[in-house]
């Protein structure tokens, strides 16, 4: 999709960080933007804080729930008749050894990365295959190519979306659906506020298991990690630019990319993992 002016783009988890910054990029190029975010206060700020003449809608949604993600869809259409672009980016995490994570854990961290994708695809493709033309994007991570550790449940959620993304772009091209393209976005270290993802956690959430308190310990590792990391709007800028292009796989970091074939390297060879290679 070369010519991205007078599009519509949805994004969710646009209220901050790299979702907010695609948000922005997408603005910048003249298409319409709704961003979707479960913090309504902060969605309303960004959105505020968009340039004036953008047209910008705010939908609060959380994704994990299939309801909200469809009306998230019959209100963008709604008000800019149409959706060209989808961003399904909204994402949380949880750290620590896997066989310490609650239930709870495991539900809302798979709620939020993978079924909030899983409802985005449902939601958004078949308007686009009936549109003829459009492009999803599936935020997933460097965690979803590689697997690091203290991090098993996003871990799993993000190598889902790898696989989702790479079986709906196949589904799409034997249906002969060929306007509709894909990207999955497999970022490394970004500045954002992921780390603080608890703080969007819903209460009782789960199968009522007692929720452990996040490491302060690990939180604040991976938080000095983030604040080194990559610009979100450098990421939006490929994002922006895989669309454009129909460039299916987006890693923002070139750097890590031995790491990726290093893992598949080992996997052919029939060894273990070698977890000293991993960004941590």
């Amino acid at each position: 999709m070369e010519e991205l002016s007078g599009r519509v783009a949805v994004v969710t988890g646009g209220a901050s960080g790299i979702g907010l910054a695609m948000g922005r990029a997408f603005a910048a190029r003249d298409m319409k933007v709704v961003l979707a975010d479960i913090e309504a206060d902060v969605l309303d700020k960004a959105v505020g804080d968009f340039p004036e003449g953008a047209e910008v809608e705010a939908v609060v949604c959380d994704v994990s729930d299939a309801a909200q993600v469809d009306a998230l869809r019959d209100r963008a259409v709604e008000r800019f008749g149409g959706v060209h672009v989808v961003c399904n980016n909204a994402g949380v995490s949880a750290g620590g050894p896997v066989w310490e994570h609650s239930l709870d854990d495991w539900q809302w961290v798979m709620g939020v990365n993978l079924w909030g994708v899983v409802h985005g695809v449902r939601a958004f493709t078949p308007l686009m295959i009936e549109q003829g033309e459009g492009h999803m994007v599936n935020t997933a991570s460097m965690a979803g190519l590689t697997s690091p550790p203290f991090m098993g449940i996003y871990n799993v959620t993000k190598h889902s979306v790898v696989t989702l993304s790479e079986t709906l772009f196949a589904d799409l091209q034997m249906a002969g659906a060929d306007g509709v393209g894909v990207s999955v976005l497999c970022p490394g270290w970004v500045n954002t506020r992921i780390h603080e993802a608890d703080r969007n956690r819903p209460a009782g959430n789960g199968d009522g298991d007692a929720e452990p308190a996040p490491s302060p310990r690990f939180s604040d590792f991976v938080g000095s990690l983030l604040a080194g990391g990559l610009d979100p709007a450098a990421v939006a800028s490929q994002v922006v630019d895989a669309v454009r292009t129909r460039r299916f796989y987006v890693l923002t970091h070139p750097e890590w990319k031995p790491m990726i074939t290093g893992r598949t390297d080992r996997i052919v060879a029939g060894e273990d993992p070698n977890i000293a290679t991993l960004p941590l």
